[in-house]
């Protein structure tokens, strides 16, 4: 009865918030936008699902893990933007969220030239993905794990790529079909999603998840940032047809499971289709977070008292603040709607210091990757004497993690070599203007340090930072390099602070550079 009570509540809350809505958009006789001024911009949207029929290895662990089934579906969402006002150059962006952990090269590349085919009228230069980040969706790198040969039967990373590149490419020939006269307006809400990953000791040494009862606990790192960003697209009727929706978290509340899911953002979508609309369209974003999680450090009794209480899960709990936030949002959203908003998108190329790395960093690395490499050779051969080893479930985990952990550490060497012959990270980026709301992409699992920099710098009312527009690798910020923490380690870096900085700068130089152009 008091889990009901509590659910009912907040549900009871969210209906009067939405009834509210809808008598303010009564009263006010709204209609149709204007013909006359919604030619400028068309919008499209579409989904595809990304989900395997056969058996994938799961990406975001140091060890493998084949997938046992679907939790629910891996999605990607694509938005088309087109402006074609008369006199100026016609403006394009197809903007796709997919449900993976990152957007591999092989991945992005693969898309574009399946768009080139599909979709003349599009630039494949303007298709920008980007990744939600959970933990518990299939491997898109073709070159993970090529060296390792324990025979786990799974479809091979490149199909999966090869398939999924043709339904996202379909996902936009239909958005681009699709695209009409349509407005925008976009708000700003508050969610308690992210928290700081990263615990630190009164020696100055941070950990990622560590505990914080010891005597030697100090305090969390740094800045966690609970703003929705919120985009909102509406037909000439003033239909709400999509969402965008920014949080500086990734989606990894499930992140160890060995089932396929979209994590927290199946809830969510869930959550704001029950409240907007089943047709919606919702396209995540993830904010600069490389620090962060949806996990606590602190309060984790309590807060799992509470949610038992209410009857829902940590994934639902989250769903629900993240549309309590759109729903606060709602009635400004619906009432700013601009029917021509400009529209500039940019591509370019920034290239970033590479992290400079010592002998003594690159030996330590080696040293550890021998001894992972031996370990697994060990283990490999103990599979191969005793085969009825692998009727044991997950039998191939061990043995995996000694492979991926020496794969991890024999980086460092690489990069040393890198700085030698390329001191400079060619990285893309993009930048779009619409209305006076930015959107700014990077490759990196970026420190919310940075993000911060950008959006307090930035010209623009919102801007939305979008990280993992690419393969990732952590992009740490200074005091977590000071600490030492698995984010900021050799391993796990290919630019450090000082590109980070740099990244920041000429990201905010981009959208300023976006008001110059007509």
């Amino acid at each position: 009865m008091i889990a009901m009570s509590v659910r009912g509540v907040a549900m009871a809350a969210a209906g009067m918030l939405l009834a509210g809505v809808v008598a303010c958009t009564a009263a006010e006789g709204v209609g149709r936008m204007s013909e006359e001024k919604s030619g400028g911009l068309l919008i499209g949207w579409a989904t595809a699902d990304l989900t395997p029929e056969r058996p994938v290895v799961i990406a975001g662990q140091r060890h493998i893990r084949v997938s046992e089934g679907v939790m629910d579906p891996v999605t990607a969402t694509v938005l088309v933007l087109e402006s074609k006002a008369e006199g100026a150059k016609v403006e394009q962006a197809v903007l796709v969220s997919c449900d993976l952990v990152c957007i591999s090269n092989e991945l992005r590349d693969a898309v574009r030239e399946k768009v080139r085919d599909k979709v003349p009228g599009v630039d494949p230069g303007q298709v920008v993905l980007n990744a939600t980040h959970t933990h518990t969706a299939p491997m898109t790198r073709t070159g993970k794990w090529r060296g390792m040969d324990l025979g786990v039967d799974v479809m091979p990373a490149g199909e999966y790529v090869n398939l999924i590149a043709g339904r996202i490419a379909d996902a936009v020939a239909q958005a681009w079909k699709d695209r009409a006269p349509q407005g925008i307006s976009y708000g700003l809400g508050q969610a308690v999603v992210g928290h700081n990953r990263l615990a630190c000791s009164f020696d100055g040494k941070s950990t990622m998840y560590g505990k914080t009862d010891r005597p030697d606990f100090s305090h969390v790192e740094g800045y966690e940032d609970h703003s929705v960003n919120v985009l909102a697209t509406w037909s000439r009727e003033r239909r709400l047809t999509g969402l965008v929706v920014n949080v500086a978290c990734p989606s990894q509340v499930s992140e160890g499971e060995f089932q396929i899911s979209a994590d927290y953002w199946h809830d969510v979508r869930v959550e704001l289709r029950r409240r907007f609309g089943g047709d919606l369209f919702v396209l995540p974003q993830c904010s600069a977070a490389g620090d962060q999680s949806p996990h606590l450090l602190l309060n984790r009794a309590a807060e799992e008292r509470m949610r038992k209480l209410a009857g829902i899960s940590e994934r639902q709990a989250i769903a629900v603040r993240i549309a309590d936030a759109v729903s606060s949002a709602m009635p400004v959203l619906q009432q700013s709607i601009e029917a021509d908003p400009r529209f500039v998108h940019r591509a370019g190329t920034v290239e970033l210091p590479r992290r400079a790395l010592g002998k003594a960093e690159a030996d330590n690395a080696a040293a550890e990757a021998r001894r992972c490499r031996a370990k697994y050779e060990e283990l490999r051969a103990g599979l191969i004497a005793k085969p009825e080893l692998k009727k044991e479930p997950r039998w191939y985990v061990p043995a995996s993690s000694a492979y991926g952990l020496a794969e991890w550490n024999e980086l460092v060497a690489a990069r040393l070599e890198l700085q030698k012959s390329q001191p400079r990270v060619p990285v893309e980026v993009h930048v779009l203007l619409l209305g006076d709301v930015a959107f700014a992409t990077n490759p990196f699992e970026y420190y919310l340090d940075y993000g911060c920099q950008i959006k307090a710098r930035s010209r623009a009312v919102q801007t939305f930072v979008v990280q993992l527009a690419g393969e990732g690798t952590y992009l740490p910020s200074a005091r977590a390099t000071a600490g030492g923490s698995y984010g900021a380690v050799p391993a796990s870096t290919i630019v450090g602070p000082e590109g980070g900085r740099e990244l920041a700068r000429r990201t905010v130089e981009l959208i300023d550079g976006l008001w110059k152009r007509k």
